[in-house]
C-alpha cells in the first residue's frame, strides 16, 4: 500500500504531468501542500486528456448549435433530434497511446469507453465505427499493430453487440511512433429522455455501479497526455483490461434502472476514472461530492486510495440515485450480476472530500478542479502553405492502367475487407449499408427511416494547408452521406495532433479548427461532440495532424437511397460538379510518383452546398441509379470503385490533361449513374441550377475503358484491390 503521506518532491510532481507553475497554482488554491492522493487527483483532472487545457479556447469558436441539436458538447455525447420522439445520441473518441502500447486491449477498451458514452446518456447503442492510422507498411512494428486493433475493435464490439457500419483505414511514415485509434458510436434514445452527468440536490446517496475497481489503467489519462519517448514498455500497466460481456450487462441495467426514474444523474467511469467521474457531476451541479473509498467494490487486496481513484478499470459507472427507489435500483443491478454500492453522499460544501480507513486522504475545492483547470493559449505560428502546383509540373504515369492499378492496390488504396469482415456487421439486424460504401446505413428500430454514418479525414491536405485540410475533412464527411441520399444532420470530432507547446504544431490545431469550424457553419453540420488527443509524437517526431470528423445523417426512407456501385449495362455516367484539375497533395502524387508536396484543393463551401442539395433532390426523386463522389484518386479511382463492386465495366472520355482529368482531386464532385432516357432532363435541371455536369460514358462490359489513355479489365483491378491486405497481413 502507499502511504498517503509520501513526500512530494519535484521529480514527483514532473512524473503526474504536472508543470511547476501549475503545482504552484495548487498551493494558492488549497493553501497547504497536497496529499499524495491529491496530487494524483489534481494530475488526473488537469492533465491535456480531462481538461482540454490547451485546446478549450480554440473549441469554443466550433458551432454546436441547430435546429435539431437537443445536446451539444460538454456532457458524455451529442444529442440530435431525428423526429417521431426520437434522438440519435453519438460521439467519437481517441484511444491512441494506449493502443500503441498494448494494442488489443487499448483498442478494445477504446471501444467499450465510446459505447459507455452512449449508453449512460439513455442511448441503446445502434452503430460502431472507427478511424484507424497505422505506420508505413514496412516498418517492423506496423503489422503487430494493425493485427492487435482490429482484433480489439472486433472483440469487444461484437461480444458487446453493436454493428460496425464503417470506418477507414490508413498508413504513413508519421504514425510510426503513435498509431491512431479513433473510436465512434451512436444509440438511439427517447428525444425526452435522455440523461446527463449533472448532480442535483443535497444529501442523495452517489451510487457506483457495473464492475470491480482494480489496479488496471491507474494513470492513464496521464500517459495519454504525454509524449512517448524510451520509456514506453513502462507504461503497459497504465492500460486498461476490458470485459464486453460485464459491459453488456451494464447497458442493460442502465437502461432498465433509467426506466425506473430512479436516476438523478449519471456518468461513466473513463479517464481518471472515479475522480473525473465524480468531480464532474458535482461541479456540473455546484454541488460537493463526499466519497467513502472503504465502500467501493475492489477486485485486488490492499489498494490504496491513490490507486481507487486513479484506476481505469472498465465497465464502471456513477449515479446520483433517488434514495427512495434504492432498494428497486440494487435488485436490478443484483439481477444483471453487477456491484451496487453507495460510496458517497452530495453535499452544500462545493468540496471533493475523499475518506479512506478513517482518514481523510483528500479535501478539496470541486470547482476548481472540476470546472477551472488551467487554460491556455499556447503560442502558435501560421504554417507555410505549400505552392499550387499546376498540372503541366506534374509528371504524367508512363502506363495509365499500371498507375491506377497501383491506386487501387497499394497500402492507402487497397480494399479493407480484410478489417471489416472481422467486425459484425450485420448484428441486431438493421444494417442497410455495410462496410465499403460511401457511408454506412442503419434502419431505425426496423422501421422505414434510416440513420447514415461517415468519417473522414485526409491528413495530408491538414499537413499541407491546415486551414483547407480541416474545411475538406468536413465537407467530405457531408458528401459521404450525400451520395447515399441522406440529410446531413451533426458532426463529432476526433482532433489528433502532436504537441501543442511546439508553436507550428499549435498552427496546425488553429488552422484546422477554423476550417472545421467555417465548413461546418456554411453546411450547417454543427459540431455536437468530440475528442483532442494531443502529444502524439514519439521522440519529438509528430503525426500528420488528423482532425477525423464523424457525421450522422437522416434518411426518411431507407428504401430510397443510392450505393456506390454500377447498377447494370447501358446507364449514362454523368460527372456532376466539374472536371479534374487539382493534382496537388493527391493520392496520384503520393502513391504513384512518391512525392508529397503542393496545396491540397481549395474546398468551395457555397458549391459543395449547392452540389450536394441536387445530387440529394435526384436520389429521393429516384433519378439516379449510383451515386459515389469523387475524393482521394480522382474520378479514375471512383469510377473504379464503382465498377468493382458490381463487375460491371464502363467506356468514358475525358477532355484536357488526362492525369489530372482521371486523378485530380477537386472537390464537390459526384459520379452518377442515370438511364439513358434520363440524361436530358437530369443535364438540363443540373444547367438550371447553376451546376456544371457531363455525361462522360456508359456502363457496360467487363473492361474499364477511358477513351485513348487505358482499356483494362475489372477482374484485374479487383484482384489487386482485394488482394493487398491478406497479402500483407499473411507475409511474416
Amino acid at each position: 500500500m502507499i502511504p498517503n503521506s509520501i513526500q512530494i518532491t519535484p521529480e514527483l510532481i514532473e512524473s503526474h504531468g504536472l508543470k511547476p507553475d501549475e503545482y504552484d497554482r495548487i498551493l494558492q488554491l488549497i493553501g497547504r501542500e497536497p496529499t499524495f492522493t491529491e496530487l494524483g487527483i489534481f494530475s488526473a483532472m488537469w492533465n491535456e486528456h480531462c481538461s482540454y487545457k490547451s485546446s478549450k479556447k480554440w473549441l469554443k469558436t466550433l458551432p454546436t448549435e441547430g435546429p435539431r441539436v437537443l445536446q451539444g458538447p460538454g456532457e458524455n455525447a451529442g444529442v440530435v433530434d431525428i423526429g417521431d420522439g426520437e434522438a440519435v445520441v453519438f460521439k467519437m473518441e481517441s484511444h491512441n497511446h494506449p493502443s500503441y502500447i498494448e494494442p488489443y486491449q487499448g483498442a478494445a477498451t477504446g471501444v467499450g469507453g465510446i459505447l459507455r458514452d452512449v449508453f449512460t446518456m439513455g442511448a441503446r447503442p445502434v452503430a460502431a465505427m472507427n478511424a484507424l492510422r497505422f505506420g508505413e507498411p514496412d516498418h517492423p512494428r506496423t503489422r503487430h499493430l494493425v493485427s492487435g486493433v482490429v482484433a480489439g475493435v472486433g472483440g469487444y464490439g461484437n461480444s458487446f453487440g453493436v454493428p460496425t457500419v464503417g470506418g477507414e483505414v490508413e498508413f504513413h511514415a508519421r504514425y510510426n511512433g503513435n498509431c491512431l485509434v479513433n473510436a465512434f458510436a451512436a444509440g438511439l434514445a427517447k428525444s425526452d429522455s435522455i440523461f446527463l452527468s449533472k448532480a442535483e440536490g443535497v444529501g442523495l446517496p452517489v451510487v457506483y455501479l457495473g464492475a470491480k475497481t482494480g489496479r488496471d489503467g491507474v494513470g492513464g489519462a496521464t500517459m495519454a497526455s504525454a509524449e512517448f519517448d524510451e520509456t514506453i514498455e513502462e507504461k503497459r500497466p497504465t492500460v486498461q483490461v476490458g470485459d464486453p460481456f460485464t459491459e453488456k450487462c451494464l447497458l442493460e441495467a442502465c437502461l432498465e434502472l433509467m426506466e425506473t426514474g430512479a436516476v438523478i444523474a449519471i456518468q461513466d467511469m473513463g479517464a481518471a476514472g472515479l475522480t473525473c467521474s465524480a468531480v464532474e457531476m458535482g461541479a456540473k451541479g455546484d454541488l460537493g461530492i463526499e466519497l467513502d473509498l472503504d465502500s467501493v467494490p475492489v477486485r485486488e487486496e490492499n489498494m490504496s486510495a491513490y490507486e481507487m481513484m486513479l484506476s481505469e478499470s472498465q465497465e464502471r459507472m456513477l449515479m446520483v440515485l433517488r434514495p427512495e427507489l434504492e432498494g428497486q435500483a440494487k435488485a436490478i443491478f443484483k439481477k444483471w450480476g453487477l456491484d451496487f454500492a453507495i460510496v458517497g453522499t452530495t453535499t452544500d460544501t462545493l468540496r471533493f472530500v475523499v475518506n479512506h480507513q478513517g482518514e481523510t486522504v483528500a479535501d478539496l475545492p470541486i470547482k476548481e478542479l472540476g470546472d477551472e483547470a488551467p487554460e491556455y493559449d499556447r503560442p502558435w505560428v501560421e504554417p507555410t502553405k505549400q505552392p499550387v502546383l499546376a498540372a503541366v509540373d506534374i509528371a504524367e504515369p508512363q502506363d495509365y492502367a499500371e498507375a491506377l492499378t497501383k491506386l487501387v492496390g497499394s497500402a492507402n488504396g487497397a480494399s479493407r475487407r480484410w478489417v471489416y469482415e472481422q467486425y459484425d456487421t450485420l448484428i441486431q439486424g438493421n444494417s442497410a449499408e455495410t462496410p465499403g460504401g460511401d457511408a454506412g446505413v442503419i434502419r431505425v428500430n426496423g422501421g422505414r427511416k434510416g440513420l447514415a454514418f461517415t468519417v473522414d479525414v485526409t491528413p495530408r491536405y491538414c499537413e499541407a494547408d491546415p486551414f483547407e485540410g480541416g474545411k475538406q475533412a468536413v465537407a467530405e464527411v457531408w458528401r459521404n452521406l450525400t451520395a447515399v441520399g441522406a440529410e446531413p444532420l451533426a458532426a463529432t470530432d476526433n482532433l489528433n495532433f502532436g504537441n501543442p507547446e511546439k508553436p507550428d504544431i499549435m498552427g496546425q490545431f488553429v488552422g484546422c479548427i477554423k476550417g472545421i469550424g467555417e465548413a461546418c457553419r456554411e453546411l450547417a453540420f454543427p459540431i455536437v461532440s468530440g475528442n483532442v488527443s494531443l502529444y502524439n509524437e514519439t521522440h519529438g517526431q509528430a503525426i500528420l495532424p488528423t482532425p477525423a470528423i464523424g457525421g450522422v445523417g437522416l434518411l426518411p426512407d431507407v428504401t430510397i437511397r443510392a450505393t456506390a456501385a454500377f447498377e447494370k449495362d447501358g446507364d449514362a455516367i454523368i460527372v456532376i460538379g466539374g472536371k479534374g484539375t487539382h493534382l496537388g497533395a493527391s493520392q496520384y502524387l503520393s502513391d504513384v510518383l512518391g512525392r508529397e508536396e503542393g496545396a491540397p484543393p481549395p474546398v468551395d463551401l457555397a458549391k459543395e452546398k449547392q452540389t450536394g442539395q441536387l445530387v440529394r433532390q435526384f436520389i429521393g426523386a429516384g433519378r439516379v441509379t449510383s451515386v459515389h463522389d469523387i475524393s482521394s484518386g480522382g474520378l479514375g479511382v471512383a469510377l473504379t470503385e464503382m465498377a468493382m463492386v458490381s463487375s460491371i465495366g464502363a467506356s468514358v472520355k475525358v477532355d484536357g490533361p488526362a492525369h489530372a482529368a482521371l486523378f485530380g482531386e477537386d472537390q464537390a464532385r459526384y459520379v452518377v449513374t442515370v438511364s439513358e432516357d434520363k440524361v436530358a432532363t437530369l443535364l438540363q435541371d443540373a444547367s438550371d441550377a447553376g451546376i456544371e455536369a457531363e455525361k462522360i460514358g456508359s456502363t457496360g462490359g467487363k473492361d474499364l475503358t477511358v477513351e485513348g489513355i487505358l482499356t483494362i479489365s475489372v477482374e484485374t483491378l479487383q484482384k489487386a484491390h482485394e488482394t493487398w491486405f491478406p497479402n500483407y497481413m499473411a507475409a511474416s
